[in-house]
């Protein structure tokens, strides 16, 4: 079941560091604020945790070892990953802001900092997130998180089963992404045993929607269509 857009009560956090005793004491910093906290020590699996896990936040460290910060928030924003992106660097000049904005963060802050305004920021990168995350375009209709319902084009409203939302959200969340059917299957029916679980809810909802709803990619998977 996805939980990128619609938000649990726990909100996900990536942390990209690889000073280890910094990242040891942000890491308890941020779950004693209430996040669940992955680590990553280099850029690599940084880059691998953000596409694989849906996350709310992210907290990147500009610097980091094997992948530069910089190439893997520039990889994430290509594969339309829309978590909320906050860049600790000690590169604090007018030129490496500007190239850490550009290349899809959504707020910088420079070492050192205070652990205060830190905080402070990413509660407010988690409200916009949340603001910006109540409803996902698929082509010229919505799908509303809130409703967990598609708007079509016209207005009228079609109601989903819980797991035709949670397909269809996956899909909606990374709209340039073509996922492969394991990849679906681990992460919306990880319950189920049958193995043409996917493909089953790609017909209910394509039988609800119309069959460009979802794209088949011939030897891959699926990506998100339109209504």
């Amino acid at each position: 079941m996805t939980t990128h857009a619609s938000p649990p009560a726990t909100p996900r956090l990536l942390l990209v560091e690889d000073d280890r005793e910094l990242a040891a004491m942000l890491a308890g910093l941020f779950t004693d604020e209430g996040y669940q906290v992955d680590l990553a020590g280099d850029g690599q699996r940084g880059l691998h945790l953000g596409l694989s896990r849906s996350y709310q936040l992210m907290v990147v460290d500009r610097r980091l070892p094997v992948l530069d910060g910089l190439e893997m928030l520039r990889r994430l924003r290509r594969r339309a990953v829309t978590a909320r992106v906050l860049m600790l660097t000690a590169l604090g000049d007018r030129y490496e802001r500007v190239r850490g904005l550009d290349a899809g963060a959504d707020d910088y802050l420079v070492k050192p900092f205070d652990v205060d305004e830190l905080l402070a920021r990413l509660r407010a990168l988690g409200r916009r997130f949340l603001d910006e995350a109540e409803q996902l375009p698929i082509g010229a209709g919505l799908l509303d998180i809130e409703r967990r319902d598609v708007v079509l084009p016209d207005g009228q409203r079609i109601p989903l089963s819980p797991r035709e939302f949670d397909l269809l959200q996956a899909l909606a969340l990374r709209p340039r992404s073509v996922q492969t059917r394991p990849h679906l299957r681990a992460r919306v029916f990880a319950d189920a045993s049958a193995e043409s679980i996917v493909d089953t809810y790609v017909y209910y909802l394509r039988r609800k929607l119309g069959r460009t709803v979802i794209r088949t990619v011939r030897g891959f998977g699926y990506q998100i269509g339109t209504l």
